[in-house]
């Protein structure tokens, strides 16, 4: 008989950060985790073919909303196990966090430096030689970059944060 769904209220609340880092037993385990705000209101639940990659990503994304998190790891994973967690922790919390509604995307997605251009680098885009589009792309992907580890750093974590530098010449950061 297949194990039951644990419920979001008997798992343990865990700091999302001990000393700058995630707890690194979580390092290539599969499961299903929440994530918690300063004041411990449910954010986001998703889950992961690595919890601790997850986690990283969603960091990264969404460093102010990243303070607790609690999770279940899986020894047999399938998709199906996972949305039925998943599905029952919703249930049990009684509203969708924004994380899986409104904010999914920043979520879930890699950061699209685009979205955070000023009226000045759009204008330079929009005005630029085809040619050019990439190398100004990037440039606005590093700035981006600089505010997003500040962010991270200000949360206090200390792990090395690179991004594809391939997906910048797009204006995208995705975690490498």
């Amino acid at each position: 008989m297949a194990n039951p769904i644990p419920t979001l209220a008997s798992l343990e609340m865990q700091p999302y950060l001990v000393d700058g880092a995630l707890p690194s037993e979580l390092d290539g385990k599969v499961g299903i985790y929440a994530i918690f705000d300063q004041a411990q209101a449910l954010q986001y639940v998703g889950f992961s073919r690595n919890v601790n990659v997850g986690l990283v990503q969603h960091l990264v994304r969404c460093p102010e909303q990243c303070h607790w998190f609690k999770v279940y790891t899986v020894e047999r994973p399938s998709r199906t196990l996972l949305d039925e967690i998943r599905n029952a922790w919703l249930a049990e919390y009684g509203a969708i966090p924004s994380g899986n509604s409104d904010t999914q995307v920043a979520w879930e997605k890699p950061i699209d430096a685009k979205t955070f251009m000023t009226e000045a680098e759009r204008h330079e885009i929009d005005n630029a030689d085809p040619t050019e589009i990439n190398k100004l792309l990037k440039q606005v992907a590093r700035r981006v970059e600089v505010d997003v580890k500040a962010k991270v750093e200000a949360r206090g974590a200390q792990m090395p944060i690179k991004f594809n530098p391939k997906l910048k010449e797009q204006g995208i950061l995705a975690l490498k």
